[in-house]
């Protein structure tokens, strides 16, 4: 499925990072005539950035962006390595590796959020109703067919199917499975005591269970696979939706059941922004608030204050700034099912902008 989310990458090869051409302008005197940035990472985000790009390329006639949905792992790794300039996470980056990379920034460009999917034949236009608990039986193998007591007391009336359950996971280091594992954790004290989160972490083995790669690679399992569940985020429901999938309605902490609408969305985040800090490194998820989706994250440019060159690094801030700013519009956003970025927010997110250099 790579190369379904690889549609704008840059014929450059990525080996030599941003292909930089500058013109000098008199003594001493350089402006970049042409600047080439590569982005990788979340394929959360990938849809929005895709979107945002020729739009960015107009207004900045001197720079091109290509995109890679790789991952969040894969995007925070190559934006510590210097491999891209931006690399797109769900997920925030740990103490620890701030500690070993103190120059690299989590910039915040917008809010999503995930939803739980499933391809449960006769179902599917039913909205079931889950919890952090029964999807950490059923990701650890204690809850294994679909008509299973946890699952039925949530679900009175509705006949559920005598079947096996067919969990699937990300393969790949996702920000996905960081979000999707925070809920595991926050809800579950079991999970988190004998799993835990991260963009990578080590699945019980459950029979029947299946891996797959990127957001594309997940809607694919569960249209191929009957029975089969998983986590995907808000920025594929389209593609969902044409697959006929069905959608769950998520206990939050407050004990109420909602599904990611753009109401339950903005109910989260207005719980939990207030509370971001200069670094802007927070989980947004289990948040409290009885219309609280309890899956949402900020979407993150992971990014190294120090850039090679002067005009790199003013591409990469132009990029970010019109990202967090006019990107954040309504009709840029709605396509994904994003909300934008609180002033308070887009603020925090502007002065750590302000140190790349």
């Amino acid at each position: 499925m790579r190369s379904d989310f690889k549609l704008r990458r840059s014929t450059l090869l990525r080996a030599g990072a941003a292909a930089l051409l500058v013109t000098g302008l008199g003594a001493g005197v350089a402006q970049a005539a042409n600047v080439t940035l590569v982005e990788t990472g979340s394929t959360l985000l990938y849809p929005l950035f895709n979107i945002w790009v020729p739009h960015f390329e107009k207004a900045h006639p001197g720079i091109r962006v290509t995109t890679q949905g790789t991952g969040s792992g894969t995007g925070i790794a190559e934006a510590i390595s210097g491999v891209v300039q931006v690399g797109a996470s769900d997920a925030y980056m740990s103490d620890p590796q701030i500690k070993q990379n103190p120059d690299i920034l989590n910039i915040p460009l917008a809010i999503s959020a995930q939803a739980i999917n499933y391809n449960l034949p006769g179902l599917n236009n039913r909205h079931l109703k889950l919890s952090g608990p029964v999807l950490a039986g059923i990701y650890d193998g204690k809850i294994g067919k679909w008509n299973a007591l946890a699952i039925e007391k949530l679900n009175p009336g509705l006949k559920l199917p005598d079947h096996k359950i067919i969990p699937v996971h990300r393969t790949d280091g996702s920000g996905d499975t960081f979000i999707f594992s925070q809920y595991l954790s926050f809800s579950t004290p079991s999970w988190n005591s004998s799993v835990g989160y991260g963009t990578t972490v080590s699945w019980p083995a459950v029979p029947g269970g299946l891996g797959a790669e990127g957001n594309p690679g997940m809607v694919e399992a569960l249209k191929q696979n009957p029975y089969s569940i998983a986590y995907i985020g808000v920025s594929f429901h389209q593609q969902v939706k044409q697959a006929k999938l069905g959608k769950a309605m998520l206990l939050n902490k407050a004990g109420k059941f909602v599904l990611p609408t753009a109401k339950t969305i903005s109910a989260a985040a207005d719980q939990l922004v207030g509370k971001t800090p200069k670094d802007e490194r927070i989980s947004l998820v289990f948040a409290p608030g009885a219309d609280s989706y309890p899956i949402i994250n900020y979407e993150y440019a992971i990014v190294n204050a120090k850039q090679h060159n002067a005009a790199t690094a003013k591409a990469v801030k132009a990029l970010l700034t019109w990202a967090s700013t006019k990107g954040n519009a309504p009709h840029f956003l709605k396509q994904v099912e994003f909300k934008a970025l609180p002033p308070a927010v887009s603020k925090l997110s502007a002065a750590q902008i302000a140190k790349i250099h």
